[in-house]
C-alpha cells in the first residue's frame, strides 16, 4: 500500500518547492507534479498554488493537510508493525531538539542507537521550545526535548534538571563575588536568550521582584557567550551550556538557584510508532545511566 501522493503534497508544501520535494522522497520532479494533480483530480480541490516565490498551500490545502499528515503517520506505523512481525527493526523517526540537547546528548545516543538498530533512520529538526512543542502538537515531529516547566497539553517525560549559571566576562567587577543575587544583576547589560528559550531566565527575576536591563536578545546560546566574552553584557545560561565555556568568561552560581528541567515530550507516548517508541525508550535510559553515573 502507498500512500505516496499525500506523502508529496505534504513535502511540498513544507518545503514550499517541488524540486526540494522531489529531491526528498527520491522521485522525479515529474513524478511530483503528476501525483499532485492526480490528486487534486481524486479529491476534486486545488491543494497547491505555484507561483515565483514558490509552493503554498490553497485555503482547502490547508484544511486538509493535517488529515494527509495523520495518514502518511499512519501508513509509517502500519509498515513498522509489519517489519517488527517479521522480526526486523525499521522505520523513520522525526525528533525535535535544542541547541544544549544537539551538543552535549544527542551524539552520542544516536551513535550508540544506530549500532543497536541500524534500519531505524533518525532525523533531527533543531528549534527552540515554543517551535519543538508545536511540531510536536501537529506531526511535524513524533516527539521532542523540552522545558518540562512551559509545555502544556503534551505527554511528558522529566529526564533531566539542569541549573541556570550567571556568566560575565573575565575582569568583570562582580568576579569578586562568590554568588550571584538581584542586587547585583539591576542594571547590568543583560543579553537575553529570544523568546520561547527565556523562560526560566524570565522566572528567576520576576520571583526576586526584578526585571532585566535588556540590551541584546540572541537564540544561540553560544552567540550569547561570544558577546558576553566581548564585554557587550551579562547573561544567564544552562549548566551544561557553560560548562565548556571558552576562555575570557567567568561564572558563578545565582541564590536563590534557578533551573530549567529537561523533558521529553510526545503528543502521546501511548501512540507512538514502534520506532519512535524503541527511540524513546533508548533516549530514557541513556539519561537514566548519566544520572546514576554522575
Amino acid at each position: 500500500m502507498s500512500l505516496l501522493k499525500y506523502e508529496i503534497v505534504v513535502k511540498a508544501a513544507e518545503t514550499g518547492s517541488f524540486t526540494k520535494a522531489a529531491e526528498l522522497l527520491n522521485v522525479t520532479q515529474s513524478a511530483v507534479s503528476h501525483a499532485v494533480s492526480s490528486l487534486e483530480t481524486e479529491l476534486g480541490l486545488q491543494l497547491l498554488i505555484r507561483d515565483r516565490s514558490g509552493v503554498r498551500l490553497t485555503h482547502e490545502g490547508e484544511r486538509l493537510l493535517e488529515y494527509m499528515k495523520e495518514m502518511v503517520h499512519l501508513q509509517e506505523k502500519l509498515m513498522q508493525q509489519a517489519d517488527r512481525i517479521k522480526g526486523l527493526e525499521t522505520g523513520k523517526v522525526t525528533i525535535g531538539t535544542f541547541t544544549s540537547v544537539s551538543i552535549h546528548w544527542l551524539p552520542e545516543i544516536i551513535k550508540h542507537f544506530q549500532n543497536r538498530y541500524p534500519l531505524i533512520e533518525l532525523k533531527l529538526l533543531d528549534g527552540d521550545y515554543m517551535e519543538i512543542e508545536s511540531w510536536i502538537a501537529k506531526g511535524t515531529v513524533d516527539f521532542g526535548f523540552v522545558n518540562a516547566e512551559r509545555a502544556e497539553g503534551l505527554d511528558l517525560i522529566r529526564l533531566k534538571e539542569d541549573k541556570m549559571l550567571f556568566v560575565m566576562p573575565s575582569g568583570h567587577r562582580l568576579c569578586e563575588e562568590r554568588v550571584i543575587h538581584i542586587g547585583h544583576v539591576a542594571g547590568e547589560p543583560f543579553i537575553m536568550p529570544a523568546k520561547g528559550c527565556d523562560t526560566n531566565v524570565r522566572r528567576w527575576f520576576a520571583e526576586q521582584g526584578g526585571s532585566p536591563n535588556v540590551r541584546f536578545e540572541l537564540e544561540d546560546d553560544h552567540a550569547i557567550m561570544a558577546m558576553v566574552r566581548n564585554g557587550l553584557g551579562v547573561s544567564i545560561l544552562p549548566e551544561t551550556i557553560v560548562s565548556d565555556a571558552p576562555s575570557g568568561i567567568s561564572v558563578r552560581p545565582l541564590v536563590p538557584e534557578a533551573r530549567r528541567t529537561i523533558g521529553l515530550a510526545a503528543v502521546s507516548f501511548k501512540k507512538t510508532g514502534p520506532a519512535a517508541s524503541k527511540a524513546i525508550s533508548f533516549i530514557i535510559e541513556a539519561f537514566r545511566s548519566e544520572e546514576r553515573g554522575s
